[in-house]
């Protein structure tokens, strides 16, 4: 977008907010010099008034004031905070017991071990990798050797069932021969 265009847009909007009025010296009212006049003399209103200076200068002071925790500061009184650490008194033991754990390990979080740890996560990354790798493997061996089992076994039950019958022939030959079979 460039400068035309802004110039155009403020024009159509100063002309829909003003009309077709004109300034003094006879050219159409811009809003950003009535803006600019109007923030002048707040400015030097606000200036001379000793008044107004002070409050611009307390404005810190009343946010304070209107902070809804600056209420509960000023309504409580010390032997209510008081109990209120007091009731939590155990809480806070064990924080504070925490916190002397968390400083007597301190010496191994700054170690070399903690420090290399980025270089060991690639090391590692990589290594998760060919884990993954080497165990989908794994997966398809396992169901190769199960494929492989189910083979077998389909094949010693046909030849069982095979040799039953070779069996059963051969019985049914020797009694027709006379044979005794060996027992």
């Amino acid at each position: 977008m460039d400068t035309n265009d802004l110039d155009t847009r403020l024009q159509a909007l100063e002309s829909r907010v003003y009309g077709d009025r004109k300034s003094k010296s006879g050219k159409p009212v811009k809003c950003a010099e009535s803006i600019s006049r109007i923030q002048t003399a707040l400015g030097s209103t606000a200036n001379k008034r000793e008044r107004v200076k002070i409050l611009h200068k307390k404005i810190e002071d009343l946010v304070k004031y209107l902070d809804p925790q600056f209420t509960d500061h000023i309504s409580l009184p010390d032997t209510m905070k008081l109990e209120f650490i007091l009731a939590e008194e155990e809480f806070l033991t064990s924080q504070a017991a925490l916190l002397e754990q968390v400083n007597s390990l301190q010496p191994l979080l700054d170690s070399t071990y903690i420090r290399d740890v980025p270089e060991h996560a690639a090391k590692l990354q990589r290594l998760s990798q060919l884990h993954i790798k080497q165990q989908d493997q794994s997966d398809a061996q396992a169901m190769e050797v199960k494929k492989l089992f189910d083979e077998y076994n389909k094949m010693m039950f046909l030849l069982s069932k095979q040799f039953t019958q070779w069996d059963e022939t051969l019985r049914t030959l020797e009694e027709a021969k006379g044979i005794k079979p060996v027992e």
